[in-house]
């Protein structure tokens, strides 16, 4: 009986860890987003969670790692989708086009995320640096423009002159521009970039530029 019970307590004392490191992470991420890594406060943190800052400690090791950890969990879900998405039935430009979309849909639904890099290159990028396992995680994302990127090369429909960096870096500033500094925008120049009415407008507008970018001077696509 012993023996059978055991495990069984076992199990449930590993659930329990992975719940509460979990929901640390989840109040970790709304923290840092809403006050950024040094107007953070781990007592904050461990007072909106069944938990203690004693044992956010024995969980994380401290408030840097801590926040390292959050950057790694929010930059891995994106680089997860991406890896996930299947455009190899697709043709190249509507394979690029399915990229951008899913790198636009992604930011919309995570201004945390946005906040956590926005914050992280204030500080020089030293969190995202230190994390080892960043340059694995953005594998999936960079091999899956690769191989689309390849396949309009190939057929002669993209140029030969960019790479897979070059155009996730198109993609991403614009998503990450109109997500952080959309209302900023909208105040200046009186377009609200993350109006809901004109959200399929962008949207498009990001496939149009990532395309026209990869087809300048090749016949139109």
């Amino acid at each position: 009986m012993t023996s059978v019970e055991e495990p069984s307590r076992a199990d449930g004392r590993g659930r329990d860890a992975a719940r509460t490191r979990a929901e640390i992470l989840d109040v970790a991420t709304q923290e840092f987003a809403r006050a950024g890594y040094d107007g953070a406060r781990v007592d904050e943190i461990a007072a909106r969670t069944r938990t203690t800052k004693r044992m956010i400690y024995y969980y994380f090791g401290g408030k840097e790692q801590l926040f390292t950890a959050v950057l790694e969990r929010a930059y891995g879900a994106l680089r997860e989708a991406e890896g996930r998405l299947d455009v190899s039935h697709l043709d190249p430009v509507a394979g690029i086009r399915r990229l951008a979309g899913l790198v636009f849909d992604h930011h919309e639904q995570h201004p945390d995320y946005l906040r956590l890099l926005s914050g992280d290159n204030g500080q020089a990028a030293e969190h995202i640096a230190a994390v080892g396992a960043l340059g694995a995680i953005g594998s999936p994302a960079l091999g899956a423009l690769r191989r689309v990127l390849a396949a309009g090369q190939e057929s002669g429909v993209f140029r030969t002159d960019v790479d897979a960096a070059d155009v996730h870096a198109v993609i991403s500033s614009f998503c990450f521009f109109r997500g952080v500094n959309g209302r900023t925008f909208g105040a200046l120049f009186g377009r609200d970039l993350v109006d809901p009415a004109r959200r399929a407008h962008y949207r498009t507008m990001l496939g149009d530029m990532v395309v026209a970018y990869l087809t300048a001077g090749r016949s139109a696509a």
